[in-house]
Formats: C-alpha cells, sequence, structure tokens
C-alpha cells in the first residue's frame, strides 16, 4: 500500500482527539510561516504579541469537534482583533477560519449551518472592509469558504455512506448467524428425529423377536431360527443406518462411507423383519396408483412414516393383522398403516403420541415423540398427517399425505 494510502488509514483509526491535535499543530506551522520568512521592506514588522495573537487564534481548533460553532466565532473574533489592533503580517488564506467552517458543515444540523453561514458572510465582508475593501478579496474569501463549506458537506456524506454500509454489513451477519444457528437447530432436530426412527423401530422388533424366540424354540424350532435371523438382521440394519446418518458428522478420520437412504422400495424388507418368520403381526402391503420414481426426500420420508407406524404397532398395539398401503395419486402419494389392536388408549400400554382426545391423553402420558414426528415429515414434505382410532373397528390407523409435485410444495 502506498504510504499516503497507509497515512489515510492510520488517521481513520486513530483517536479523534489526537487528529484535531495533528491538524491544528499543522495549522500552527502554516500560520508561522509568514512570521519567520523574509519580509519586503515597508510591510509590518513581525512582533511577538502579532505571533501570540495569531496563536490563540489557532488553539481553538483542538476543540473544534465539540464546540464547533463556538470555535468558528472564537477564530472570527480572534482574528478581527488582530485586524483592528495589531498592524501584523497577513496570512494567504484564513487556515484556521476554514478548518471551523468546514466542521461546521460536516457536524451541524442545517439550521445552524444556515445561521453560521450568513454570520460568516457579515464577518467576511467586515474582515475585507476593515482590510483591502476589494472586490477580489471579497470574493476570493467566500470562494474559499465555500468551498471548505462543500467539502464539508461531501465529507458528511460519505461518513453517512460508510456508517449506513457497515450498519447494513452488521445486519447481514447477524442475520447469517441467526440463520446459522436456525440451520444448526434444525439439523439437530433432524439428527434427533432419524435416531429416534431407526433405534425405536429396531429395538422393538428386536424385543419382540427375543420374547417371542423361546417360546418358539420349544413349539417351532425353525420359527424361533427365523426369529433369531431377524433380530441379527434388524440390529444389522440399525447398525448401518446410524453409520451412514452420523457419517457425515465425523472429521478427524476424513470421509465416511455414504450409503443411500432407505426408501419405498426397501419397505418389503421392513415387512419381512416386522414379522419376524411367523412371530410378528401379519401385514398385508399394497401400492395402488401410477406408481413411478419420486423425490428422494420424499422417497425417505415414506420409509420412515412406516417405519415408525409400525414401530408403534410392535411397541403398543398387540395387533395381529396390520394393513400397509400406499397409493399414488395426482400429485400426492397417500401413506395408510391400519391395524386391529388396542387402539390409542388401553392402560398403562396405550399407544404414544395419539392424535384427538383421547390419543392425546395417552401421549402425554408416555412422552413419546414418534407420531409427532410422522407429522413432521408430513408437513416438510406439504402434506399432512391423522393418527388416531379406526372408524370402522377396533385399532389405530396413520394416514399421511405428501406431496410429490415441487411446484405444489412450494406453493
Amino acid at each position: 500500500m502506498p504510504a499516503p494510502g497507509r497515512l489515510v488509514r492510520r488517521l481513520r483509526g486513530a483517536r479523534p482527539w489526537v487528529v484535531d491535535l495533528g491538524l491544528t499543530v499543522l495549522v500552527q506551522l502554516a500560520v508561522t510561516m509568514p512570521f519567520v520568512l523574509p519580509r519586503e521592506p515597508g510591510l509590518p514588522p513581525v512582533t511577538w504579541a502579532s505571533y501570540a495573537l495569531t496563536t490563540l487564534g489557532v488553539v481553538p481548533l483542538v476543540w473544534r469537534r465539540r464546540r464547533p460553532v463556538l470555535v468558528l466565532v472564537a477564530i472570527l473574533l480572534i482574528g478581527g482583533v488582530y485586524k483592528v489592533a495589531l498592524d501584523g503580517p497577513g496570512q494567504p488564506l484564513p487556515y484556521a477560519g476554514l478548518m471551523a467552517f468546514y466542521t461546521v458543515a460536516v457536524q451541524c444540523p442545517g439550521r445552524v449551518r444556515a445561521g453560521v453561514g450568513a454570520g460568516s458572510v457579515v464577518a467576511v465582508a467586515a474582515s475585507v472592509g476593515l482590510g483591502t475593501g476589494t472586490a477580489r478579496e471579497l470574493s476570493f474569501t467566500l470562494f474559499c469558504a465555500g468551498a471548505a463549506y462543500a467539502l464539508g458537506r461531501l465529507q458528511y456524506t460519505r461518513q453517512a455512506y460508510t456508517a449506513a454500509v457497515e450498519d447494513r454489513a452488521a445486519q447481514l451477519e447477524r442475520t447469517h448467524r441467526i440463520e446459522a444457528e436456525q440451520a444448526v437447530a434444525r439439523e439437530r432436530a433432524r439428527i434427533a428425529r432419524e435416531m429416534h426412527d431407526i433405534l425405536s423401530h429396531a429395538v422393538s422388533i428386536m424385543i419382540v423377536q427375543a420374547e417371542a424366540g423361546p417360546v418358539a424354540v420349544r413349539r417351532a424350532p425353525e420359527r424361533a431360527e427365523a426369529a433369531f435371523e431377524a433380530i441379527s438382521e434388524t440390529g444389522r440394519e440399525a447398525m448401518a443406518q446410524l453409520r451412514t446418518m452420523l457419517g457425515v458428522l465425523r472429521e478427524a478420520d476424513g470421509p465416511a462411507p455414504r450409503e443411500p437412504q432407505p426408501g419405498v422400495a426397501a419397505l418389503p424388507a421392513l415387512l419381512d423383519r416386522v414379522r419376524g418368520g411367523g412371530g410378528g403381526p401379519e401385514i398385508v402391503y399394497e401400492e395402488t396408483g401410477g406408481v413411478g420414481a419420486l423425490p428422494s426426500a420424499v422417497d425417505t420420508a415414506v420409509y420412515r412414516i412406516v417405519q415408525e407406524a409400525l414401530t408403534n404397532v410392535v411397541k403398543h398395539a398387540r395387533a395381529r393383522r396390520v394393513s400397509v398401503r400406499l397409493h399414488h395419486g395426482a400429485g400426492e402419494l397417500v401413506v395408510t398403516v391400519t391395524d386391529d389392536g388396542r387402539g390409542p388408549t388401553g392402560g398403562s400400554g396405550s399407544r404414544g403420541d395419539g392424535s384427538g382426545a383421547a390419543g392425546a391423553a395417552a401421549g402425554a402420558g408416555r412422552g413419546g415423540h414418534g407420531l409427532i414426528g410422522i407429522r413432521e415429515r408430513a408437513a416438510a414434505h406439504g402434506g399432512t398427517a391423522q393418527c388416531g382410532p379406526r372408524r370402522d373397528g377396533p385399532g389405530f390407523r396413520v394416514r399421511a399425505v405428501l406431496v410429490t409435485s415441487p411446484l405444489e410444495v412450494g406453493s
């Protein structure tokens, strides 16, 4: 960076009183020149009194930011006294007065500037009248004062623009920080929901199959073998899904292995594990409508919704028959899971997260989050979810509608 650029940067970072003191010293050096340079014969002599009064007219600049109007008035009065009482060396330019007028233009409001401007014109006219009294000097002095005022207003505009840009940048930074925090919170909620779905389903299936295993060993060894195989397969799949989901959080060991999240195509395998070789409920799976490719997010959401609904069936319903139905409609997919179990109420075994009055009461007692997660997944894809007792008989029904058209989701 060039030397002038470094100087400007340092001045911007310096304290205001240091800058004002430096400017005062520079102005003092400028007004000292006529006193030290050789003078032509016939000009007024140099005296200590005239130099002291000239210095007194520069010192108020130290306070120019605090009291700009008073500083300007003091400088003009001292200048008038210098012209009337002393016959000392003149100045090429009224340096101190121009600096004070510039400060008024930068810091003072409009009414104050108007009053100061009118008073300054009168003071300049009186000063010129006490001096040469020529129109040339009057025009030159007014031009210098106008230039100082214009520079002051330009500096005010630049400062206001810089302040607005900095404020905008600070607002954007706060907005980005808030958005980042919200994104982290959403990601944490998503990870918690995914972990709940995976672990709750896997553990529920493993518990049911483990409880049925000892009975099947005595009565039907082949069913016991299938139950134990279902436990093993469920555990392996849960570990694989957890490894896929949490692998993105690891940083030290390099990129983690990534596998696609399960979708509709993985539902038959999921249903087989719930059946557990005969140790679980009978499950009927049906997919109707115009079956086609689904967006990956919707595909995973359908799997998780069915998984959570079946987890609730295994944990709470004690159902013998379960129906899983997927209907592909125009721009939407309807997921319906029904069972013939105990429904949302039934004592200590009540199903958590129920819908409606009975379901809510039961859900409040258990404090689960499964059906809440189903509603959240449906809402995330522009749809709705209804969970509650069946109207056509005993049992429970989960019905979720997910929008598959991007245009409808964003509308």
